[in-house]
């Protein structure tokens, strides 16, 4: 594996880990948004990750002949929650019910805060990886001087 295959695995985990920050931020930002313009309340929305094959026009033939194939991340697509609303008892609130229950969003800001830690930690992860491969193609040209 060389150093530019290094960098093509690295941002593809930093777009995919992007996409998941951006999508856990609009879930916490809409934790209690009890109308959409679709009606009802805000539905929590995750991230799927699957793997993605990289660009062959990048690496010879006969070096991939000797590695598995090298494969990146991507998002794969954005799923709604499809679990059913929480019901908090409030008749004051302009969105109840006649039995005065509200349909709030179903998003725990704890497990969202979590998730959220997660993914940076992974984002950071990634920025390391391409760090220390731009320090070892720096040793190598400071080697060749």
């Amino acid at each position: 594996m060389d150093l530019f295959t290094t960098f093509d695995i690295a941002a593809s985990g930093l777009k995919a880990q992007r996409t998941r920050l951006n999508t856990i931020t609009a879930n916490m930002a809409n934790a209690e948004t009890t109308s959409t313009p679709e009606g009802g309340p805000y539905k929590k929305k995750s991230v799927v990750f699957e793997t993605q094959n990289l660009p062959f026009s990048r690496h010879l033939n006969d070096s991939m002949a000797q590695q598995s194939q090298l494969k990146g991340v991507k998002v794969a697509k954005i799923v709604e929650d499809t679990d059913p609303p929480q019901r908090l008892y409030d008749p004051t609130h302009p969105d109840a019910k006649e039995d005065g229950y509200v349909e709030m969003p179903n998003i725990s800001v704890l497990k969202e805060m979590v998730d959220m830690m997660s993914a940076t930690r992974s984002y950071e992860a990634n920025t390391t990886t391409i760090k220390s491969a731009k320090r070892m193609a720096m040793k190598a040209l400071e080697i060749g001087r």
